[in-house]
């Protein structure tokens, strides 16, 4: 299969060079989509460089910064047109371990139509991660997890490798959300279409270089959405109803 990580870039002008050298390291076959939103540092130029180096590493220049899930959209068309059979989430900071994407690669070849890295099974973990932060995820996954039905434990993580097929099949167009709240979209997306989803057991390392992009609004935001989807798909079921998921 070919196997394509796509890493959304803004402001990673230190941790994107470590990460990209650990990712060709751990898994060579992969080839590699820089996706930057005209990161102000320099973020874009740099991996330019880096790709004129490289043939397997690319870049996406995009005009501004429009959030984390719009980048993964633009990221994931371009990988599908590309022809890809596998495209998987990464995040540039090193939280998700490049070492450990083999266990989700092995997911998809075992069958899987979504592997999802979860810091919440048995065998997961997080270091160096302050409590509020594991207070925040952990909430947020659980609330998710009771309002839309689902199984899945770690459902607002990032780590993640959907094969080709299961991406067709999500309409892509019609998701807007960012953030925590685009995790939780793709994955209820992926649930309600009944396709295979496997959480495998990672640990995510908080990032040694540059700043957060988590914000208050991203929670609020999410938080918000799960809501409005979960009332929306109890209603549908009380009035027989078919429900869609909302932007």
């Amino acid at each position: 299969m070919r196997v394509l990580t796509i890493i959304p870039t803004y402001n990673e002008l230190e941790s994107l060079p470590k990460t990209l050298g650990r990712l060709r390291a751990a898994v060579p076959a992969s080839d590699v989509l820089v996706v930057d939103d005209n990161s102000p540092d320099g973020t874009g130029q740099l991996a330019d460089s880096i790709a004129a180096e490289d043939s397997q590493v690319h870049v996406l220049h995009r005009k501004g910064k429009e959030g984390l899930g719009a980048a993964y959209i633009a990221g994931f068309k371009w990988g599908m047109a590309a022809g890809y059979d596998v495209l998987v989430e990464m995040d540039a900071d090193g939280s998700h371990q490049p070492e450990q994407l083999p266990l989700l690669l092995d997911a998809i070849n075992d069958g899987a139509d979504l592997a999802m890295g979860s810091r919440w099974v048995p065998g997961g973990g997080t270091v160096n991660w302050p409590l509020y932060r594991q207070a925040i995820s952990r909430t947020g996954s659980t609330y998710a997890r009771l309002m839309l039905g689902l199984k899945i434990k770690d459902i607002t993580g990032g780590y993640r490798a959907f094969r080709r097929s299961t991406l067709e099949a999500l309409k892509l167009d019609q998701v807007e959300s960012v953030g925590y709240g685009f995790q939780v979209d793709l994955a209820w997306r992926v649930a309600k279409l009944g396709l295979k989803i496997v959480e495998r057991p990672i640990t995510f390392v908080e990032r040694e270089l540059g700043a957060s992009k988590m914000s208050g609004n991203i929670v609020v935001e999410a938080m918000i959405n799960v809501t409005k989807w979960g009332l929306a798909s109890r209603w549908a079921a009380l009035t027989g109803k078919k429900t869609q998921v909302s932007k």
